[in-house]
């Protein structure tokens, strides 16, 4: 069973469709941590960078789950907000090893918690701050800083260590998301 089959489970949502948006910086992980939800005899071997935007649709036998694996690169963020309205829980992805487009994460962060369609939901936010298995990779603690994430108090939200890679860390991300939705 794939991680998305357990969140379908536990996200408790009395719907058919769920939409997580899968958001964060280009080269963050987010493709890989979404193909790492996927079933295994569904998982792509090769990771390519998105462009634009893919969608990911998984069906478990209560919900049919729909990923939204945004591109980070600058010049398609502005397709973030098209998504915001009908999302059910952001995941944001952050590369701990990129210390020096920290700055930009945040600031692509602050305008998602800012915006009208986000700002007056109580959407839960898990936060997977990627790649610790890197020698210089920030610790979840120095993220949280970094992004001032002690300032969201108006949205659940949550940092786990991960390895998207191995898939390490992602279990314990998926396990808080569903204790915001039971």
């Amino acid at each position: 069973m794939g991680l998305l089959d357990k969140l379908s489970g536990w996200l408790g949502l009395r719907k058919k469709e769920v939409n997580v948006l899968c958001l964060g910086l280009d080269n963050s992980g987010k493709t890989t941590i979404i193909n790492q939800l996927k079933p295994a005899n569904t998982q792509a071997q090769d990771i390519v960078p998105t462009i634009g935007f893919n969608i990911e649709k998984f069906k478990t036998s209560s919900l049919s789950f729909t990923v939204f694996d945004m591109s980070g690169q600058g010049k398609y963020r502005s397709l973030w907000e098209h998504y915001y309205k009908d999302s059910h829980a952001i995941i944001f992805v952050i590369d701990s090893g990129d210390k020096l487009r920290m700055v930009v994460a945040k600031e692509e962060l602050d305008t998602l918690l800012k915006h009208e369609d986000i700002c007056n939901k109580k959407i839960p936010v898990l936060f997977f701050a990627n790649k610790m298995d890197l020698q210089d990779a920030m610790s979840s603690n120095k993220i949280t800083q970094a992004l001032s994430l002690e300032s969201i108090q108006d949205k659940p939200w949550h940092i786990c260590a991960s390895n998207a890679i191995k898939g390490e860390g992602l279990q314990e991300g998926l396990d808080w998301l569903q204790g915001k939705h039971t």
